[in-house]
């Protein structure tokens, strides 16, 4: 049997620090964490960052590092800094290495990495998957980073290391928790299927706030149990999760095969435990890992216009259209191309869904984000400069009065820098699970 601990969804969301110390008494395995996703958009991977603040990362990870050290067993944080970028793991390696100082424990830090060449993915032989975007070798080899979705073996390789700390770069969400008990030799359908449930700590529970959430992997399935206060699983809250993040609820894909839950079940042994058993996992032929990457797409700028006019916000659409079309063709004659794109967003009336949207009412005010993008800053910059006065002073007729609206701040021309897409959605196969990975040990004190 093994035990693994999961104290949240992800490392910066903060944990229940009872629960979690009712986790350590229970004398766990390990302990296992998820450090990011692609949730927040290709920025992140783009740039090699993470989205959570050093602070708040830095006071959960040494919370995190005391309990591993009271309980003596690995601590394993999968998709590092976010995005699982190798700056990201480097980042997560010299904070960890700054708590180890401050705690004044020797440890023995793994590294797993899963950065990727963009020119060497340029001329590798992908698979799209379903939705993948059109891309060239060119938009590859211009990706800042590209990183390869690690699974159970290499997080496995990483674990006999005998490292007390493990950080992986890239990584599927399932795997970090899957890898031990496989090791151990658990059920292979309940070591997927238990990891899929726990991915996000207590969202599989009726508290999923709490966090802190208990998985038991043994010969035939596995028991999921919460350890926060009025934190309950259920049947219903079990099975739920399948769709969390997934097309089918019913099949997982993951390096080297994949998860059929159709014959599951799940059983209440009491108000707060379910039993899940019938799972099963079936290995590939091919072992293959998914890969992303992201690019720059352009800059952008940003500026906010407000309207309160009853009349311009009854017709803020029409307005909007109309000075997208004539700003575009101002731009177009007086900096000669076309190689740009505005786009105004009505917040509260469509922003989320845009010519989508099927509820109509009419607010009080309506807030205009309007978005230039250009292959430059500078060249961005200046369409928003030329668009400045359309959102300052533009009628909807020519016959009336010109109108004067809010803008946010002055200047209203606000820099995002660089803006990213994701740029990859394809699968690499390898002949050795470890050949697009690299594993390193670092001891501290």
């Amino acid at each position: 049997m093994t035990r693994v601990l999961i104290p949240s969804g992800a490392l910066g969301l903060n944990y229940d620090q009872a629960a979690l110390e009712r986790g350590i008494a229970n004398r766990p395995d390990i302990i296992v964490i998820d450090g990011g996703s692609t949730d927040s958009g290709p920025a992140y991977l783009g740039r090699g960052v993470s989205k959570y603040a050093r602070a708040s990362t830095k006071v959960e990870w040494a919370g995190l590092m005391a309990a591993r050290a009271k309980a003596g067993v690995p601590l394993v944080i999968g998709t590092a800094g976010t995005c699982g970028a190798d700056t990201a793991v480097d980042w997560m390696l010299e904070l960890t290495q700054e708590i180890a100082a401050e705690q004044g424990t020797p440890v023995k830090i793994a590294t797993l990495k899963s950065g990727q060449d963009p020119e060497a993915i340029a001329k590798a032989n992908l698979s799209p998957l379903p939705g993948a975007p059109d891309v060239t070798a060119e938009d590859i080899a211009a990706c800042s980073n590209i990183v390869a979705l690690a699974g159970a073996e290499q997080v496995t390789q990483a674990l006999n290391t005998g490292a007390d700390i493990i950080i992986c770069g890239r990584a599927t969400d399932t795997a970090i928790i899957a890898a031990l008990p496989l090791q151990n030799g658990d059920h292979a359908g309940a070591a997927w299927h238990g990891a899929k449930i726990g991915e996000c700590g207590a969202l599989c529970a009726t508290n999923p706030q709490s966090g802190v959430l208990q998985v038991d992997f043994d010969a035939t399935g596995f028991t999921i149990t919460p350890l926060a206060d009025g934190a309950h699983a259920t049947p219903h809250t079990v099975y739920a999760h399948m769709l969390y993040e997934n097309s089918d609820p019913f099949i997982l894909y993951e390096p080297g095969g994949y998860l059929d839950v159709r014959d599951a079940t799940y059983t209440a042994l009491d108000d707060r435990r379910v039993r899940v058993e019938g799972s099963t996992w079936v290995p590939s032929e091919d072992y293959t890992v998914k890969l992303e990457g992201a690019r720059v797409a352009g800059y952008q700028v940003v500026a906010m216009a407000l309207l309160r006019d009853t009349r311009y916000v009854a017709n803020a659409q029409v307005w909007a259209d109309d000075i997208a079309t004539k700003a575009r063709a101002k731009v177009e004659a007086r900096l000669g191309t076309t190689d740009f794109h505005i786009e105004l967003r009505l917040i509260g009336q469509n922003a989320s869904f845009g010519p989508l949207e099927t509820k109509a009412s009419t607010p009080n005010e309506i807030g205009v984000t309007a978005i230039v993008t250009a292959p430059t800053e500078a060249r961005a910059e200046e369409i928003a400069k030329i668009l400045n006065p359309y959102l300052l002073h533009h009628p909807l007729t020519q016959e009336e009065e010109q109108p004067t609206f809010a803008f946010l701040f002055s200047p209203p021309e606000m820099k995002r820098g660089a803006t990213y897409a994701f740029t990859l959605h394809h699968t690499m196969t390898l002949n050795d699970p470890m050949e697009a990975f690299r594993l390193e040990v670092h001891e501290h004190g």
